[in-house]
């Protein structure tokens, strides 16, 4: 779900570069349920480093936040007739990424992130 938003905003792009991306080859519909039905396989994977006792509170939070921010641009994306929110969509995985990842860092580092629920 990272990708496939600028790829869908860059469409005609790619489609004169003759590069074969999800939305040049399957079309808009296809590369919006694909963003979302990969966004909430993301945010249920993004779950099992606290599931399997990896790391604490910290990234949860974390993890549950960004990854709802996520799936909401997702949804909307999905909701949309058009493809301007591809753009915000892909900015926010942007932010997705670097929040999860320094979440995970702190969540380690921090004494409060070894609490386990």
């Amino acid at each position: 779900p990272h990708f496939w938003p600028l790829a869908l905003a860059k469409k005609d792009e790619y489609k004169l570069a003759d590069m074969p991306m999800l939305p040049v080859i399957y079309g808009d519909d296809i590369t919006k349920l694909h963003i979302l039905l990969y966004t909430i396989l993301l945010v249920i994977f993004s779950l099992l480093p606290f599931v399997t006792g990896m790391s604490g509170l910290i990234y949860l939070l974390a993890a549950l936040l960004l990854g709802g921010i996520f799936l909401y641009y997702a949804i909307r994306l999905k909701l949309a007739t058009d493809n301007r929110l591809a753009m915000r969509t892909f900015g926010f995985s942007l932010i997705y990424l670097a929040g999860i990842f320094t979440a995970l860092l702190v969540d380690h580092y921090l004494p409060i992130g070894i609490i386990k629920i």
